[in-house]
């Protein structure tokens, strides 16, 4: 069986739901860059689309940590989000929700009006691991139905696979 090849994309569109307020934002972050939501920092490290000839699909790596009130960082979520199917690997919150709606192309290389800048992020959890990039070689495979994956121990981005696939075949 072929497998179709999904594309990279520079930008992601997310959404994000404060469940408490009921508050939605949706925002736009080049790969690479940051962005804020309440107390939750999102990092884009990946974002795949499907071919226009094939089913609509899009998949997003990535990591999110919340700055607690005594200025810890935790980890909240590090791995693939899917468009087409948020619930098959979720962000795990009492109180915000995030998810990917699409991976798109940019022609424009300044910031978006959402991302932050180095010095605007004030505290990463484990820094050393936050900052490296998702690997980019080959296109990846587009993503088969199959179970979610357990979430990480730790995350990393130097370990991060280079397909959706691949992560949900670990």
């Amino acid at each position: 069986m072929a497998q179709n090849v999904m594309e990279s994309a520079p930008v992601v569109k997310l959404r994000s739901l404060d469940k408490v307020t009921a508050r939605t934002e949706t925002f736009e972050a080049r790969v690479g860059s940051t962005v804020k939501f309440g107390p939750l920092y999102i990092k884009v490290q990946a974002c795949r689309k499907a071919s226009p000839v094939d089913r609509p699909e899009s998949a997003a790596f990535l990591q999110i940590w919340e700055i607690d009130a005594n200025d810890q960082a935790q980890w909240i979520f590090s791995g693939w989000m899917f468009s087409s199917s948020p619930a098959l690997s979720p962000m795990d919150h009492p109180i915000f929700d995030v998810w990917v709606i699409d991976c798109q192309s940019d022609q424009a290389e300044e910031k978006k009006e959402d991302e932050l800048t180095d010095d605007q992020v004030p505290i990463k959890p484990d820094e050393a691991m936050a900052d490296q990039p998702a690997t980019d070689s080959a296109a990846p495979a587009k993503p088969e139905a199959q179970t979610a994956p357990s979430a990480p121990a730790a995350p990393a981005a130097a370990n991060a696979p280079d397909s959706p696939a691949q992560d949900q075949a670990q």
